[in-house]
């Protein structure tokens, strides 16, 4: 007796990450491992080795390459970030991306989703919720009110999930990433700018990554500003020993670098100049509240102390 034929299976979704740093990595690997075909965009082809993940060398602010690369999909997370920490080369290289990468995503039908720092928070001195201004002018912070008020000006879908300073697996360049996690997994003692005893929000990567995936299927959630789930604030001394605990080394010894000081180096150097520019976020507290967002895309941070081991335990690997 002949079996039935069993009905065909639906293909995989198909999404596209433009970039592949921390987050358009982690956001990679994540769809592909809930079996979602994923397509990497970035100039050097590079990005997570999986059989569903096909990697790309392209020019995302070339608009001519994105229509046959976005056709099909059902969301585009766009997740590069300036080639250099400068709000003049975020001013030249960012928007004009923005713009190509909304026009294909339309033509496509695609929700673009975005990752979204705190800058453009005009009154960071209290706590920040999704509606909270967001209107802050001048340097690296106006340049984000001018990408978020783009995208709620654009015809295309869009979502943006704010974090505040990055942690976790492959976090380099911030606050708590190589110049933090690397001396204190070693017993060493570490310098940090600002105040090394003020609440500060930091989110941990795949607790970004995750949400702006929640917040891509969900339709009634687009068109809008959310927050990644953030643990409560702590001092950038009290992460410091999170990932000290985790390596099992003795507590640091954490040092500040004062404010007044940075300032006077940015006279001399460029690269100081622009970290000066955001010293009001380590001099005073600043803090987001996540819990409104955490409700409506049903997600919860990750604890502190398992995230801290997962950051180092990835930080170990690459020493070996």
């Amino acid at each position: 007796m002949s079996q039935p034929e069993s009905p065909e299976r639906p293909s995989p979704a198909l999404f596209v990450v433009t970039g592949a740093g921390p987050v358009g990595w982690t956001v990679a690997e994540k769809l592909a491992a809930a079996g979602h075909r994923v397509r990497v965009l970035t100039r050097s082809g590079s990005g997570p080795d999986h059989p569903l993940i096909e990697k790309k060398a392209v020019d995302v602010s070339d608009a001519a390459q994105l229509g046959g690369l976005f056709r099909g999909a059902t969301a585009v997370f766009h997740c590069i970030h300036g080639s250099k920490y400068s709000a003049k080369v975020w001013a030249a290289e960012l928007p004009g991306a923005e713009q190509a990468v909304l026009a294909a995503a339309g033509e496509a039908g695609a929700v673009v989703v975005f990752p979204e720092s705190l800058y453009s928070y005009s009154e960071p001195d209290r706590p920040m919720t999704e509606d909270g201004p967001r209107e802050a002018q001048g340097g690296k912070r106006g340049v984000r009110t001018a990408l978020l008020k783009a995208r709620a000006a654009s015809a295309t879908d869009t979502v943006s999930v704010v974090a505040g300073d990055f942690f976790g697996p492959r976090v380099r360049m911030s606050h708590a990433g190589e110049r933090m996690v690397r001396p204190v997994a070693a017993g060493k003692p570490m310098q940090v700018v600002g105040r090394a005893d003020q609440p500060h929000s930091f989110t941990y990567v795949p607790d970004l990554a995750a949400a702006m995936i929640a917040a891509a299927d969900k339709p009634d959630l687009w068109n809008r500003v959310w927050h990644a789930p953030t643990g409560p604030a702590m001092s950038q001394r009290e992460i410091a020993a999170a990932f000290a605990a985790a390596a099992g080394a003795r507590s640091p010894r954490v040092s500040a670098l004062p404010g007044r000081l940075l300032r006077t180096m940015g006279l001399v150097s460029p690269g100081m100049r622009e970290l000066a520019e955001t010293l009001y976020q380590f001099e005073r507290p600043f803090v987001m509240d996540s819990r409104a967002s955490e409700a409506a895309l049903g997600l919860q941070p990750t604890p502190l102390k398992e995230a801290a081991a997962a950051t180092v335990a990835w930080w170990g690997d690459q020493e070996r």
